[in-house]
């Protein structure tokens, strides 16, 4: 199987049969579907992703208020585990094959106890998953942030040494926005990672479509093809609100009018985004994808 490109639809508060529809009408192969569990009709998904030519790759776990495998309440970090599985379950019901797993509470930046106990709490809580991952036949990948956004698993080294630990083929989900601000070398964490890359989440520098930054997409397609992934680039963009005299974007609306739920409407308030328009989201979506590609086709016929 050669890389093929999916999509996230966490950043869009929009009815999946909108979102994989528009996936299907732009030419994607597939959705990292938001790690939502109970908003889903299972059956009715997959009758979408059938009718629509596009396939379940994935989910990616939403680390929102209350879910936290290191938290210092084991009643949180066992309500935490039961939400992976949750995640885990509905993959492998839509087909899919991968869950990006982010351990801790996107925003949580201060720590509950040490770090040796945080990390103990933390591999206890993943082998469970993973155990449950094994039974049904999806792999984990774990996911570094940048700093900002937690204090636990910021680079590729520390997720592979987590992984190493839970044990079994349970892996590491890169994603080129983080790294960019973590890594020193996002080449060499993409090789250091080789087989134990399960996932790879696209934005570039700017989090912004790539194509809209600073990153040479050809030459991260190059080191992925040369560990040998086989998976999908899933793109990831944020679209930043700017409240600036300047703003090429002021048809941003604020997150209230995005019709969010309040948990969802915080979690995209804290990534700077906002209520985008259809038509700016929909070019953005197909820019992302042609972009994509063909920084692919220029890997695959080289001059």
């Amino acid at each position: 199987m050669s890389i093929r490109v999916s999509m996230h639809n966490w950043m869009r508060p929009e009815p999946i049969e909108r979102t994989i529809a528009r996936l299907g009408r732009l030419g994607y192969d597939g959705i990292e579907i938001s790690g939502e569990p109970a908003l889903y009709d299972v059956a009715r998904v997959r009758g979408l992703l059938e009718e629509h030519g596009v396939e379940c790759w994935g989910a990616v776990t939403l680390m929102t208020g209350g879910r936290d495998l290191l938290h210092e309440d084991r009643y949180v970090r066992q309500g935490s585990v039961a939400y992976v599985k949750d995640c885990l379950t509905l993959v492998s019901e839509l087909g899919g094959r991968i869950l990006s797993v982010v351990p801790s509470t996107v925003g949580k930046v201060v720590p509950m106890a040490s770090a040796a106990e945080e990390w103990r709490w933390c591999v206890e809580a993943l082998r469970e998953c993973q155990a449950h991952a094994e039974s049904v036949g999806v792999r984990i990948g774990l996911e570094p942030l940048n700093r900002f956004e937690t204090y636990f698993l910021n680079s590729a080294e520390q997720a592979l040494a987590l992984a190493g630990e839970v044990g079994g083929d349970c892996g590491v989900a890169l994603d080129m926005f983080h790294m960019n601000i973590e890594e020193a070398d996002w080449a060499g964490a993409i090789r250091a990672c080789g087989d134990r890359l399960v996932d790879f989440h696209v934005a570039d520098n700017t989090r912004m479509p790539p194509g809209h930054g600073a990153v040479d997409w050809a030459a991260v397609i190059r080191e992925l093809v040369g560990i040998g992934y086989e998976g999908h680039m899933t793109v990831e963009f944020v679209v930043s609100a700017d409240r600036t005299p300047i703003s090429q974007r002021t048809d941003i609306g604020d997150v209230s009018e995005s019709g969010a739920t309040p948990g969802m409407a915080q979690f995209l308030r804290d990534h700077s985004t906002g209520a985008v328009p259809e038509a700016r989201y929909e070019a953005y979506t197909e820019q992302s994808l042609g972009h994509l590609r063909a920084a692919l086709a220029a890997i695959a016929t080289p001059a």
